[in-house]
């Protein structure tokens, strides 16, 4: 066997002709079209097409509007800064693991610290992110009033930033339309109220997070807007707001004392900011065995909320998924975008959807 044959018997074909239009691009430093890459290289333009997306992909290229390739300079791997809400947090976890897996798979190290839900946690990652000299800083902490703070260290070192669900000074936001979550929540819950308790409701919960700010408390605000908007003739003080802070057993306790202040009432619909602060209300209204007179709706869609809505009976009758899958591709996508120059919109909305226990029985029997 020839040394040339040995030679060739080791090579990637694929890999080889993602290399010769690189290195194209790198000879010429011209933007190209699609077209004038396949003329000057030879490969199919099939090939051509998906290399070129990958190379976009894994940032080594940008594709402009007006449909040409450019040059990329890459003189090191980018290198991410993730600030996580907290590791004990399932939707949190989610967010973490979709990101770590969309950088994997675009080239980007990431480095992950845990803010542990505490603020000044939070503001000493933000120090840590600065030391490590990280490109880009993705920041998910609960505490609006810190935020000032985090934004501040990041932006005097001149690292770009990008908010998770709390809006931060001088940072991209990223996260979900909060009113309209909280509208479709509060719709759900008169629309249960009408079907199985004829419209009767005599009060409207609604369990906020504070310290997360105006913002994510407009989860409630819009809750609230969405009962209303389905049952016009409740009246203004039928609507409580208040202060779950987003955990179990802070929401556990303020349904119990509400219960027990309200023991004669029927028809309470409770609307929470997360699913964990909603199952703290499930676990009241169990202990004081309200089951019957109320239905819940959380957010996030965890997957302890969507096991609790296969339950027969449930109070918790739906959550809304803030497709915590789909963050990763989405926020390694834009932090690329702004590190390569790109005009992005101040605020970024992630797609959500409305999940029921109804449409869970659906899917579980289409599945069967």
């Amino acid at each position: 066997m020839s040394n040339s044959f040995r030679s060739r018997l080791y090579v990637i074909p694929v890999l080889s002709k993602a290399l010769d239009v690189l290195e194209l691009m790198q000879k010429e430093n011209t933007p190209r079209t699609l077209e004038e890459i396949y003329q000057r290289t030879n490969i199919s333009k099939t090939t051509v097409y998906r290399i070129l997306k990958t190379l976009v992909h894994r940032g080594y290229l940008a594709h402009s509007e007006n449909g040409l390739y450019r040059l990329v300079s890459r003189p090191r791997k980018v290198r991410f800064g993730f600030g996580g809400e907290s590791s004990e947090m399932p939707f949190s976890e989610g967010v973490r693991e979709s990101l770590q897996a969309a950088a994997n798979s675009a080239g980007v190290d990431l480095l992950v610290l845990d803010n542990h839900y505490d603020a000044q946690t939070a503001v000493r990652n933000a120090e840590e992110f600065v030391r490590q000299q990280v490109d880009l800083v993705i920041e998910f902490q609960i505490d609006q009033r810190i935020a000032p703070a985090i934004a501040d260290k990041i932006s005097g070192a001149g690292i770009p930033l990008i908010a998770v669900d709390i809006p931060h000074p001088h940072a991209t936001f990223f996260g979900v339309d909060n009113y309209r979550v909280g509208f479709e929540a509060g719709q759900c819950l008169a629309h249960f109220a009408k079907s199985h308790w004829g419209g009767e409701v005599s009060r409207v919960l609604g369990l906020g997070i504070e310290e997360a700010g105006p913002l994510v408390q407009s989860r409630i605000t819009g809750a609230f807007a969405g009962v209303r908007s389905r049952l016009p003739g409740l009246k203004d003080e039928a609507y409580v707001l208040m202060d779950g802070e987003g955990l179990r057993e802070k929401s556990c306790r303020q349904v119990q004392v509400f219960l027990r202040q309200h023991s004669k009432e029927r028809g309470l619909l409770i609307v929470a900011a997360t699913d964990t602060s909603g199952l703290g209300a499930l676990q009241a209204v169990r202990e004081m065995k309200r089951e019957k007179d109320v239905a819940i709706v959380g957010q996030d869609c965890i997957h302890e909320a969507l096991e609790e809505m296969k339950t027969p009976g449930t109070p918790y009758i739906a959550s809304v998924s803030h497709e915590a899958g789909s963050y990763g591709p989405r926020l390694i996508q834009l932090g690329l975008g702004i590190l390569n120059g790109q005009t992005v919109p101040p605020y970024n909305y992630i797609a959500h959807k409305l999940v029921t226990a109804t449409s869970l029985a659906k899917r579980a029997r289409a599945a069967s």
